[in-house]
């Protein structure tokens, strides 16, 4: 392999042209100079430069080393630039969340993007087990969790809370342990979590949630609360979800005995230093939840 400090004393001879003023330049010792082009001839056998006294021209192959040399050190400075440079707003920057999370976080990271347009947001809805599974194989830089971790490679932080709310039809109006049986669980890929949340201080009856049939299931947060507002059944979901609903007419929430509030995790690699674009978007983030 070519040492890239000779490289870099055979190119600067040729652009200063004059061996003092390329020792200057590189705050060498004009022998120093000497000895890497020198280094150079013996890496390549051959000869790169004709000496003429204190002048010198240069051989076919000194012309070719140039040439190509200059290009590979420019491309090795930009990797150094590249390497060693942390922007704070620029960047992908990979965020994954329940979808109630995103629904309250999203435009406001977007109006973040719309200031910095190098700064680029990736974000995603998931439920927790895959935001855990997504950042331990650091798939994702920032995860929102309603859970706690059950590994060891992420690490997570309690940063807020959300109410978790009963919704129904709007033409219930008990939400009778009865009631609910009759109707039946609109599921979503959280919806065992919150309902166990919920349920389990508000219902002496309750057990599991499985102890509900099933009436339906969507995976998009958005779509949950369609068919609850077409009375095909109750499901739980985070306040922040259900205020996003475009039909609130179509659907009752009730305030239960016992409210319950969620922890609202932020979650990250144990073993990998937040780049500073991500800081960027946690300390944003962190403003709206």
């Amino acid at each position: 392999m070519i040492n890239p400090i000779w490289l870099r004393s055979f190119c600067t001879l040729i652009e200063e042209g004059h061996f003092t003023r390329t020792a200057q330049r590189l705050h060498m010792t004009q022998s120093g100079v000497s000895q890497h082009i020198q280094k150079l001839e013996e890496h390549f056998s051959t000869p790169l430069l004709i000496r003429q006294g204190k002048q010198f021209s240069l051989t076919d192959a000194g012309e070719r080393l140039n040439s190509e040399a200059k290009d590979l050190l420019l491309a090795m400075d930009k990797i150094e630039q590249f390497v060693g440079s942390d922007p704070a707003y620029e960047g992908v920057v990979r965020i994954k969340s329940p979808g109630s999370i995103g629904l309250k976080l999203y435009s406001h990271l977007l109006t973040l993007q719309v200031a910095h347009p190098k700064l680029i947001i990736d974000y995603r809805f998931a439920p927790n087990a895959e935001i855990e599974r997504s950042i331990s194989a650091h798939n994702t830089d920032i995860g929102f969790m309603t859970e706690q971790t059950k590994t060891d490679d992420v690490i997570c932080q309690a940063v807020s809370t959300e109410s978790l709310v009963l919704v129904t039809p709007a033409s219930m109006q008990e939400p009778s342990w009865q009631n609910l049986n009759s109707l039946g669980f609109i599921a979503h890929p959280d919806g065992q979590h919150h309902a166990n949340l919920l349920f389990r201080d508000n219902y002496v009856e309750f057990e599991h949630i499985s102890q509900i049939k099933t009436s339906g299931f969507s995976n998009q947060i958005s779509l949950i609360l369609e068919p609850v507002s077409l009375g095909l059944g109750f499901t739980v979901l985070p306040a922040h979800a259900v205020a996003a609903f475009h039909s609130p007419h179509l659907i009752t929430t009730f305030a239960l005995a016992k409210p319950v509030n969620e922890t609202i995790y932020l979650c990250t690699a144990r073993h990998k230093s937040p780049a500073n674009r991500v800081k960027t978007v946690i300390n944003e983030a962190l403003k709206w939840l």
